[in-house]
C-alpha cells in the first residue's frame, strides 16, 4: 500500500525525523487560507498522487504570493497528472501540499528497501540527490553507497555516521544527519514498510538536514496492526480493479496484455504468465483466486477479469489441491451464464476431483476450449486470443 508524500512525512515526523512546516488542502481557498496560517515569502504547492517525478510533470509550483498559491492550486487540483511512473493515464490530483519552500545547498538521496533476495533491509543513499534511483546507477554508479542491516540488532549510530560522513557532510551536518537516519530506520521498521524513499534529502545554509520529499509503501499484510497506516489508504490512486479485488480478498493486479488469467496459487500464476509470453502472447492481468475458490469466487474473478476491455481470451488454470477442480468447474459455468462471456474461454484443471471437473465442463454444452497441459492451454490461448475479434 502506497500513502501520499504528506502522510508520509507526518508518519516520519513522529520518529524525529525533520521536515518542513505543512498542511494538506483540497481547494484552491483552502490552499490560500494554509499558506496564510504557515507564514513566511515563499511556499511549494505540491499536487499529492501516488507517483515520484511529479516535479518534471508540473506537480510542483513554487509561489511567493497567497494569490500564486491559490492559482497554482486551482491549476493542479481536478486534473490528471502524467508523470513517468503513472503511465499514459495519468492520476487524478484531489488533493495538494502546501508547504513553506526552504531555500537548500545540497540535495542529498536516501532510501530504505526490503531485499527479499538478502532476507535484508537495505539502505542506499547517494551525494546526487534530486534523480530517480536508476538514473544515479546509470551514471553515477560509483556514488551509490549501501549497508545491510543485520535485523537482530537494527542500523547502529556507527552505520549511520559512516553513510554521513560518505556523503561529504560536515561535522554539524552529519549529528543531524544521524538523527534523521535513524528516525527512517525506526519508522520502517516499526510501520512494516517495505520501501522508504526521501529525495531530495537537503542541505540547508545553517547546516540543517531536511526531508523534502517523502515516499513510503506498506507490507498489505501487516496492516492490520497499524490501522493508523490503514487508514491512510487512498483508494482513488489505486487501480479500480485492484482496488474490487481486495475487497473479495482476490490477489488482482493489472497487465497490459489481452489474456486474461484466473489461477490458483501466486506461484502457478507467475509460471502460467511466463508460458503465455513463451507461447507469444502477452497476460492481462495475475490473478490468483487462493485455496478455497468456491463458485461464486470464481464467478467474481471472471466479472473482475472481463472488466478489462483489453482482454480477447480468457484462461483458467487450477491446480486443486485444497481447491477442487468440480468446485471450479461449477464457477465457470455459472460465470458464463450470469456473465455471459463474449470471449473464447480456454479450461485446464488438474488435481483434486479432475475427473468430475472436467465432466462438468464436457456436459455444459457451452464453447469451452479444454487443455490438458499447462503449455497446452498457452497455446490455445494465444491462439483464440490472434483469432478473436477486438471487443
Amino acid at each position: 500500500m502506497d500513502i501520499h508524500e504528506y502522510q508520509a512525512k507526518e508518519l516520519l515526523a513522529g520518529y524525529g525525523v525533520p521536515i518542513q512546516p505543512g498542511a494538506v488542502a483540497y481547494s484552491a481557498d483552502q490552499a490560500a487560507f494554509v499558506a496564510s496560517e504557515l507564514g513566511g515569502w515563499h511556499w511549494a504547492v505540491k499536487a499529492q498522487i501516488h507517483s515520484g517525478a511529479r516535479g518534471k510533470a508540473g506537480g510542483i509550483k513554487l509561489c511567493t504570493t497567497y494569490h500564486e498559491v491559490q492559482e497554482a492550486a486551482k491549476g493542479l487540483l481536478g486534473t490528471r497528472l502524467v508523470t513517468g511512473q503513472t503511465g499514459p493515464e495519468g492520476k487524478l490530483v484531489q488533493r495538494v501540499y502546501v508547504e513553506v519552500a526552504q531555500k537548500f545547498e545540497r540535495e542529498l538521496y536516501f532510501g530504505i528497501v526490503l531485499d527479499r533476495k538478502a532476507e535484508r533491509v537495505r539502505i542506499i543513499a547517494s551525494a546526487h540527490g534530486g534523480m530517480e534511483i536508476e538514473e544515479i546507477a546509470r551514471e553515477a554508479p560509483q556514488a551509490i553507497l549501501q549497508i545491510v542491516v543485520e535485523p537482530a540488532v537494527g542500523l547502529q549510530p556507527f552505520q549511520a555516521r559512516e553513510l554521513a560522513f560518505g556523503l561529504g557532510l560536515n561535522i554539524k551536518q552529519v549529528s543531524r544527519a544521524v538523527t534523521a537516519f535513524l528516525g527512517c530506520y525506526r519508522a520502517f521498521r516499526d510501520l512494516d514498510a517495505s520501501m522508504l524513499e526521501i529525495n531530495p534529502l537537503v542541505v540547508t545554509r545553517d547546516d540543517r538536514i531536511i526531508a523534502l520529499d517523502a515516499k513510503m509503501s506498506f507490507d498489505d499484510n501487516a496492516l492490520f496492526r497499524h490501522p493508523n497506516v490503514s487508514e491512510m489508504r487512498d483508494h482513488s490512486q489505486e487501480d479500480p480493479r485492484e482496488a474490487e479485488a481486495a475487497q473479495d480478498n482476490l490477489n488482482y493486479v493489472g497487465l497490459e496484455g489481452d489474456i486474461g488469467c484466473i489461477i490458483n496459487g501466486a506461484g502457478l500464476a507467475m509460471a502460467t504468465m511466463d508460458t503465455i509470453k513463451y507461447a507469444g502472447g502477452e497476460p492481462a492481468n495475475f490473478l490468483d483466486v487462493g485455496g478455497g475458490a468456491s463458485p461464486e469466487r470464481i464467478a467474481k474473478a471472471f466479472k473482475l477479469v472481463l472488466s478489462d476491455k483489453n482482454v480477447r481470451t480468457v484462461l483458467v488454470n487450477i491446480f486443486a489441491g485444497i481447491n477442487r477442480c468440480d468446485w471450479v468447474a461449477q464457477g465457470v459455468i455459472k460465470a458464463v451464464h450470469e456473465i455471459g462471456i463474449d470471449v473464447p474461454l480456454v479450461v485446464r484443471l488438474a488435481g483434486t476431483n479432475e475427473a468430475e471437473g472436467r465432466r462438468i465442463i464436457a456436459d455444459s454444452g457451452l464453447p469451452i476450449i479444454a487443455a490438458d497441459t499447462l503449455a497446452d492451454a498457452a497455446e490455445r490461448a494465444v491462439a483464440a486470443a490472434r483469432a478473436g475479434a477486438v471487443r
